[in-house]
């Protein structure tokens, strides 16, 4: 398992603990359309129980969206190790400043 530091950790509570309704289908099914625009409009998401057990996730489609193209990057062999590797060293201010890339690869 990889080690998750206290911002990583922070940010799954909040996301788990604030972020998620849990429902039971019988409620989900009646109030569809609202929670439909809730998950719609930012990082809501539901949880769906059947009998008081976990049976679905109702989440938007930009958050499907995102996780799937994480997922899709985190596939590459080695780009878990470049990006903690890139993280620490943005961490400690080594690197090249934005300003300086974009003058470097001529990006406007």
């Amino acid at each position: 398992l990889a080690q998750v530091n206290s911002l990583d950790k922070l940010y799954i509570l909040l996301y788990t603990f604030t972020m998620t309704g849990i429902i039971n289908i019988s409620d989900a099914r009646s109030k569809l359309p609202a929670l439909v625009d809730e998950v719609g409009e930012g990082l809501s998401r539901f949880l769906i129980t059947v009998n008081s057990k976990p049976k679905a996730v109702l989440i938007g489609v930009e958050e499907l969206e995102s996780l799937e193209e994480t997922a899709e990057i985190m596939a590459i062999p080695g780009a878990y190790k470049a990006i903690k590797k890139g993280y620490k060293q943005a961490k400690i201010g080594d690197g090249v400043a934005w300003s300086e890339f974009k003058k470097k690869y001529n990006i406007e």
